[in-house]
Formats: structure tokens, C-alpha cells, sequence
């Protein structure tokens, strides 16, 4: 997970060769059909740094059984980008994230991410928060 946690903060091509197998899909909020392969997980990043060009994400915990790992995430960024429509605005965001992975011989093949979208949205204004 500490190589996986490298290659979101720096979208390394390298890595995502690497450590994304070229099977593997990526069940994305928002998305109708998943996301594929290691170009697939690259997009996926550049959308976030799109809003976010700063993006860091830090590993919170995780926790792994069999061929299974459960991961939460906070992303810390500022709004400089514009992001599900809404212009940059400056702020900056700290947004948790649940996402469980499963891997096989060393490369992630299959993910379900759930980050929290109505948090990030509240935090840039463009949803009033409760």
C-alpha cells in the first residue's frame, strides 16, 4: 500500500506499470462503466488533479485479508482547477476516502472507491453544508 500511496501522490507512469495490472477495473462514483488498466487508474488521478493539482492523499489505516485490502484515505488539495463544473475557488479540501482493492501477484487488479463527494462538494461551495 506504501508503493500504491506513492504512485497516487506522484502519478507516476513507472509506477502504475508496475503495480497496475493491465486487466484491472476501477469502480468510480460518477462513472457508469469502470475505468480499466494502468491509463484508466492515470485518468482517474488526473481528474482529481484537474480540480486539485496539489492532491496528496495519506493512508489513514488499512486492513488486509486473503487477496483483499480495505484502505482509508484523507486528500488534502486546494481548489485550483475546475472541478464537476464548478470554477477553481481556492479552497483548501481535506476529504476522507474508503476504498477496498483486490490484488493478485502483486499488482491491483479491481477496486471500489468511495470517497466522500458531498463532503469535497460542501467544502469548494457548491453545495450548502448541513
Amino acid at each position: 500500500m506504501h508503493r500504491f500511496l506513492e504512485f497516487i501522490n506522484t502519478a507516476s507512469e513507472m509506477l502504475a506499470q508496475e503495480l497496475i495490472s493491465p486487466d484491472a477495473i476501477f469502480h468510480v462514483p460518477g462513472h457508469p462503466e469502470p475505468m480499466c488498466d494502468p491509463a484508466g487508474y492515470l485518468a482517474i488521478i488526473g481528474m482529481m488533479r484537474g480540480g486539485f493539482p496539489d492532491t496528496q492523499w495519506t493512508l489513514e489505516e488499512s486492513v488486509a485479508e486473503g487477496d483483499k485490502v480495505a484502505a482509508r484515505f484523507t486528500m488534502r488539495g486546494a481548489h485550483r482547477g475546475t472541478f464537476f463544473g464548478v470554477p477553481p475557488t481556492g479552497k483548501i479540501i481535506a476529504v476522507q476516502a474508503m476504498n477496498i482493492y483486490r490484488l493478485s501477484g502483486g499488482q491491483f487488479v479491481e477496486e471500489h472507491g468511495q470517497p466522500d463527494m458531498l463532503g469535497l462538494l460542501q467544502q469548494i461551495g457548491a453545495v450548502p453544508a448541513a
